[in-house]
C-alpha cells in the first residue's frame, strides 16, 4: 500500500507499537497522548508473551525483554500465612516502565504529541477526522484508535455501542521497593504468591526497578488486591482527596490518609498476614475499575481499533499488551499486503475479531471463578 497519513489517539504501548512499527512501513505517522507528561512511571510489571516478542524483534527492542524479575514458582497462602500449595511454574515480569520508555524512544519527539486530547473522531469516504477538545481538527487518511478503556475513538466506529459496562469489582494496586517490605513478609519475595478465598482475592509479585533494576534491594513489589464494589459506588470511590473525579479509576496520591488507613485495617481483618503488610507498606495506593467492552466492529471507512478500545481486557489474564500487539501485528500486515485501505481493514477485522472474543470471554470466566 502507498504511504498514509496515519494518526493514532493515545500514547501507551498499543499506540507506541503501532506507531513505531507503521513508520518503519514509511507512513506518515503520528501519536496524540492525552497526558500532558507522558506515560512512564505508570506501569508495574508485565508478563510478555509471543506477541510482545515479536514485536520487539520487530522494531529492534528484544533485549528489553530480559529486563525482568523471575519468580520461581507460585504458592497460594492460607488465611493464617501458610503455604497451601505451591506449583514449579517459573515466569518473568519484565519491567513495564522500560518497556514503554524504550519502544517511546524510536519514535521521533515531534511525532509522539503529549497533551493532545481528541473528544472525537468523524469517518469519512476519503479519510477520518480528528477533533481535537481545544477546537482544532486534523484529517488524515486512517485513524487508530489506541485510546484504551476510556476511547473516544469506538464511538465512530460503533455509535450504539461504545460505552463500558462495570464487571463489579475493582482492582486495588500497589507498588512498593522491595526494602519497604516487613521481614515477616519475606515470603512474598522470589514467588508468585495468591490468596484467593470465597469474596477474596489478591496477588504479588516482584518487578524490576523503575530503570529496570534487577538486583536485589532495588526491585518492586507489586500488589494486587480484588474487591467487590456496588456500582454506585464508584464515583466516590473515584474521587480524591481534593474532590476531582475520576471515570475510571483512582490514581497514586490520590487516596486520602483515612481512606488509606481503612484500607489497611480491611486488609489486616481478611488477608494474609504477610499481604496485609504489604498493602500496609503502601502510602499511595491507586485503584482500577474493572471493565468490560467488546466492540461490534474493529474497522470504519478510515478507522481502525486495537487493544482495549477494541476489546477491554480484565488483569487477570495478564494478556492485555499481547493483545496489543497482536493486534498491531496484524493491522500492519494487511496494510502491506492490501493496496485498497478498505479491504485491509477489513481483513484486519476478520483476523482479529474472533481473538478478541476470546480473551474478554476468557477473563470474564477468571474474574468470575476469583470473587
Amino acid at each position: 500500500m502507498k504511504a498514509l497519513r496515519i494518526r493514532i489517539v493515545g500514547g501507551s504501548l498499543a499506540g507506541l507499537f503501532a506507531g513505531v512499527l507503521l513508520q518503519r512501513d514509511e507512513h506518515d505517522v503520528r501519536i496524540y497522548e492525552r497526558s500532558r507528561h507522558g506515560l512512564g512511571g505508570r506501569g508495574a510489571g508485565l508478563v510478555p508473551q509471543q506477541e510482545v516478542f515479536q514485536m520487539l524483534r520487530l522494531i529492534g527492542c528484544e533485549h528489553v525483554a530480559r529486563i525482568g524479575v523471575v519468580a520461581r514458582e507460585r504458592i497460594y497462602l492460607e488465611r493464617d500465612g501458610r503455604v497451601a500449595q505451591t506449583f514449579a511454574t517459573p515466569q518473568t515480569q519484565v519491567s513495564w516502565d522500560v518497556l514503554y520508555e524504550t519502544v517511546a524512544s524510536h519514535m521521533a519527539s515531534d511525532h509522539y504529541v503529549l497533551g493532545r486530547e481528541v473528544e472525537r473522531v468523524s469517518d469519512g469516504l476519503d479519510g477520518a477526522t480528528i477533533h481535537f477538545s481545544d477546537g482544532t481538527s486534523e484529517e488524515a487518511d486512517l485513524v487508530i484508535g489506541a485510546d484504551g478503556v476510556g476511547s473516544a475513538v469506538r464511538r465512530a466506529v460503533n455509535p450504539e455501542h461504545h460505552t463500558n459496562s462495570f464487571a463489579g469489582y475493582v482492582a486495588w494496586r500497589g507498588l512498593i521497593p522491595e526494602t519497604a517490605l516487613p521481614e515477616r513478609a519475606g515470603l512474598l519475595l522470589e514467588r508468585f504468591a495468591f490468596y484467593v478465598t470465597q469474596g477474596v482475592h489478591v496477588l504479588g509479585y516482584l518487578v524490576p526497578g523503575p530503570k529496570g533494576e534487577m538486583a536485589r534491594g532495588e526491585r518492586r513489589y507489586n500488589w494486587v488486591w480484588y474487591r467487590k464494589v456496588p456500582a454506585d459506588e464508584l464515583a466516590g470511590l473515584f474521587t480524591d482527596r481534593s474532590g476531582q473525579t475520576f471515570e475510571f479509576s483512582l490514581p497514586r496520591g490520590g487516596l486520602s490518609e483515612d481512606r488509606r488507613d481503612g484500607l489497611r485495617r480491611d486488609a489486616f481483618e481478611v488477608l494474609p498476614p504477610q499481604f496485609a503488610l504489604a498493602v500496609a507498606a503502601e502510602e499511595t495506593p491507586s485503584i482500577q475499575g474493572i471493565f468490560d467492552y467488546e466492540a461490534p466492529r474493529m474497522v470504519g471507512r478510515s478507522i481502525a481499533l486495537i487493544g482495549d478500545a477494541a476489546f477491554v481486557v480484565r488483569p487477570h489474564t495478564a494478556m492485555g499488551v499481547s493483545k496489543a500487539a497482536g493486534d498491531v501485528l496484524a493491522l500492519q500486515r494487511r496494510l502491506t499486503a492490501q493496496s485498497d485501505l478498505g479491504a485491509a481493514l477489513l481483513a484486519y477485522e476478520g483476523e482479529r475479531r474472533s481473538i478478541g472474543e476470546e480473551i474478554a470471554a476468557y477473563g470474564r470466566r477468571l474474574g468470575a471463578s476469583a470473587l
